[in-house]
């Protein structure tokens, strides 16, 4: 899905989350951010690193949530209740 995005936004600057391109669901066109989706993260660190649900969201909330890396940060969607 990567590719496809920065193929159709190839004009536009997006920052992306190094490890977690299986984890983007979509492009918030107004601010031009990438959109990843918090349980596809999850699942990339339990999978790639394997980690435990507990350990991937405390992993996730510190280090790749609570990171904020100017105007372009990511959006990191709950969508999965």
């Amino acid at each position: 899905m990567i590719d496809e995005i920065l193929g159709l936004f190839s004009d536009e600057e997006l920052l992306i989350a190094d490890g977690f391109d299986d984890a983007i669901i979509g492009v918030d066109t107004r601010s031009m951010r990438l959109i990843y989706s918090v349980t596809k993260c999850y699942d990339v660190l339990m999978e790639r690193d394997g980690m435990e649900f507990a350990d991937a969201v405390e992993y996730f909330d510190y280090n790749v949530e609570g990171a904020y890396v100017g105007e372009k940060t990511p959006i990191w969607c709950y969508n999965d209740f």
